[in-house]
């Protein structure tokens, strides 16, 4: 798994060759040891290169081996080897050089990169740290603030970030192996000590201890109970108090905590999820790998609106033209506006031209005969969203293909308006649609191959993580929002306050609890919802709202809230209080508490005291009970497409895995134990009834997350 050859007489090419970015398997190991040997030995080489195959030089470890015993020779003792020896070896650096990739590269004298390379030490999103010596060599190199930013967070660089670092020596927009070759061979007479970053004294600022102290601080902050950021400040810390040997010592005492952790199976799990949710199959057979999407040369967003304007922006800075249509003349010059501002700013961030000359603006859907493909992004009504639909198929030509926007409207029933109803479509982005990741790819039942390959290729394309789902209202994951909202508003009932709950929340590791979020998204929009199914309005009586409605238990206090007039941060009052309307600095608002004090005195409601424990335990094994609901539905293919959604849509805490694999890990005979404690104790709560897909898993003796899809593959799928 790594070519030798001699080239210009005397320099040694090793080639890295296990594609897809030669990783550093067991067999990548033996390769290196075995040329290396050779290359040393040989009287004729008077330098050595270093490179990768296709382009790319090195991906890092083979995480697939993470999950059983380490074979083959160790990474540390086989790069010492490279550095000791008497020969100048030079990293040729194209494509990639990430984690063992790297590190790989910092027991070389001299790194070269071609101008497009990226470079980092991303282990840290693994939940675990740099083990071949990252730890102890970068800040050698570079410094201690530098290094501990890029091991910390698992930045990658650009090649010209990297040289401005000092990480590489040259950047090049040659060949990157062949300047490396010249490299070596005028590097040939000049001595190695000082290129041996094991044998240099790490540069420590005066301010060391304030600097690791700071840098702990902010990463318990914004990562908040995430271990493996930690642990790589103790390793850096090593770097810069102890001599190299035992600095490499102390990074292998980190690595062993971590290396079989809860947090790292989390943290890898979820890599493998990410690149698993693109992989769809849908009922008929057909499957992510045997349909071609059709190429999108032009797109149309109906709606201007907050997620209109974001989708329009998501698809202009990838190149492709839209036309942005809104009803009324003031609302389309305000997102005109609005569009390009987000464009210009975006486009300065990433440092390119903005894309002005792709958008184009109209009050009529007769501009939009001649476009590939529309995303219509109207306000979330049935009635609107239908009549739009039938207008588009009077004006668009046969072969364009429909999209809608809806967070939970049923896509079928949108598709039979329609012409073609067999290419119509749910994508379902997320808020900011310009920045968050999630798109639900919403597959109605009459959706083609053809189309869902499509909308796919199209999130895949603007930088989404697109993950296919069947049609249901709420679809995945608005479905499994409502039982963890639920069961947050009976815990304010029985006697939390919103802060108490938001926190234990926090703690777990959410950004922001229940209620936070809420006043973020604004409160009036559930409300709506309620108000549209019929669990609240005018036939409710408002002195007296009954607590059970449509057959089930129900908390009016978040109508109650909404009848003041309190929508949250856009009001600068809902479940909080802030300093001004649009303020994002949440304080506990005495009034609330009195609201809820005066509704559990009208119900005679005796408050009690409710644990942490309680609250992490209800708002997250019913949310994950749903989940279970959902796989048995089909509306979901697999338990990772799930976690997936939570993820990126939801910021479930990512050390955690998401929420099916962290009822896995807490173990599904704990989580139905205490569903159904729960269940009994409030039986006229339906999600907390044990799906019967969790009693079918604790029956056959709790398989893996990754093992439930051989349980529900003979259900009926959705998608």
């Amino acid at each position: 798994m790594a070519r030798y050859e001699l080239v210009k007489r005397s320099v040694a090419l090793i080639t890295l060759t296990n594609p897809p970015v030669n990783a550093l398997s067991s067999a990548v190991r033996h390769g290196i040891a075995k040329t290396m040997e050779r290359a040393l030995s040989d009287p004729k080489v008077t330098a050595v290169v270093i490179c990768g195959e296709n382009g790319r030089f090195c991906g890092g470890a083979d995480i697939r081996e993470f999950a059983g015993p380490l074979r083959g020779p160790p990474l540390v003792p086989l790069l010492d080897s490279i550095e000791a020896g008497e020969k100048p070896v030079v990293a040729a650096i194209e494509g990639v050089a990430l984690g063992g990739g790297l590190e790989l590269a910092l027991f070389c004298h001299y790194r070269i990169a071609h101008f497009k390379a990226r470079l980092g030490l991303p282990e840290v999103t693994l939940g675990i740290l740099p083990a071949a010596g990252g730890t102890q060599r970068l800040p050698r190199l570079i410094g201690i603030p530098a290094a501990l930013e890029l091991i910390t967070t698992g930045r990658h660089v650009s090649a010209q970030e990297a040289l401005k670092l000092g990480i590489v020596d040259q950047v090049t927009e040659q060949n990157a192996c062949e300047v490396a070759v010249e490299f070596a061979l005028r590097a040939v007479a000049k001595p190695l000590s000082s290129r041996r970053l094991s044998s240099l004294t790490t540069p420590c600022p005066p301010n060391l201890d304030a600097l690791l102290e700071a840098v702990t601080m902010q990463i318990q902050k914004k990562a908040r109970g995430v271990m493996a950021p930690l642990a790589c400040v103790q390793a850096v810390r090593a770097a810069a108090t102890m001599p190299y040997s035992q600095g490499i010592k102390r990074e292998s005492e980190l690595m062993a905590t971590l290396f079989n952790s809860g947090q790292a199976r989390a943290l890898q799990y979820c890599f493998f999820a990410e690149r698993t949710a693109g992989k769809w199959t849908l009922p008929s057979g057909a499957q992510w790998n045997d349909i071609k999407p059709r190429e999108i040369r032009s797109a149309a967003v109906i709606g201007l609106g907050t997620m209109g304007r974001g989708i329009a922006v998501s698809l202009a800075r990838v190149g492709i033209p839209v036309i942005a249509v809104e009803s009324d003349k003031k609302l389309l010059e305000t997102g005109r506006q609005m569009v390009i501002g987000m464009l210009e700013r975006d486009a300065k961030r990433r440092g390119v031209s903005a894309s002005h000359n792709l958008l184009k603006f109209t009050l009529g859907l007769q501009d939009l005969k001649d476009v590939d493909l529309v995303i219509e992004a109207v306000f979330e009504d049935m009635a609107l969203k239908k009549s739009v639909f039938r207008e588009l198929s009077k004006v668009c030509r046969p072969a364009t293909l429909f999209c809608t926007n809806t967070s939970g409207l049923d896509v079928d029933a949108l598709a039979g308006v329609t012409d073609r109803p067999q290419l119509v479509i749910g994508m379902h982005f997320f808020s900011p649609a310009h920045v968050m990741k999630l798109l639900e790819v919403v597959c109605g039942p009459r959706s083609s191959s053809e189309i869902v390959a499509t909308a796919m290729s199209l999130g895949k394309r603007m930088g989404k993580v697109s993950v296919a789902v069947g049609n249901c209202p709420g679809f995945v994951g608005n479905r499994m929002l409502k039982p963890y909202s639920d069961q947050a508003t009976f815990l304010l009932e029985e006697g939390a306050t919103p802060e108490q709950i938001d926190k234990a929340l926090e703690d777990f590791g959410f950004a922001m609890g229940v209620f936070r979020m809420s006043d973020l998204a604004g409160l009036d929009v559930g409300w709506r919802v309620r108000k549209e199914s019929g669990l609240t309005g005018p036939d409710v009586d408002p002195k007296n709202p009954p607590r059970r409605r449509q057959g089930r238990k129900y908390c009016p206090i978040p109508d109650m809230v909404c009848e003041q007039g309190r929508f949250g941060q856009k009001t600068g009052r809902g479940w909080y209080m802030y300093d001004k309307p649009g303020g994002t600095k949440a304080k506990p608002d005495p009034l609330i508490q009195n609201l809820i004090e005066m509704y559990r005195n009208r119900y005679g409601i005796q408050p009690r005291n409710i644990t942490d424990q309680e609250i992490i335990e209800r708002c997250l094994f019913a949310l994950a009970n749903e989940g279970f609901r959902i796989l048995e539905d089909g509306i979901a293919a697999r338990p990772e497409d799930i976690d997936v959604i939570y993820l990126f849509g939801y910021g479930f805490p990512r050390h955690r895995g998401g929420p099916m694999f962290y009822a896995s890990m807490v173990g599904l005979q704990r989580v139905l134990e205490r569903l159904e404690h729960y269940h009994q104790a409030h039986p006229d709560v339906p999600h907390l009834e044990p799906s019967p897909l969790l009693k079918k898993l604790v029956a056959c003796g709790s398989p893996p997350v990754q093992k439930w899809r051989e349980h529900i593959k003979t259900m009926h799928s959705h998608l």
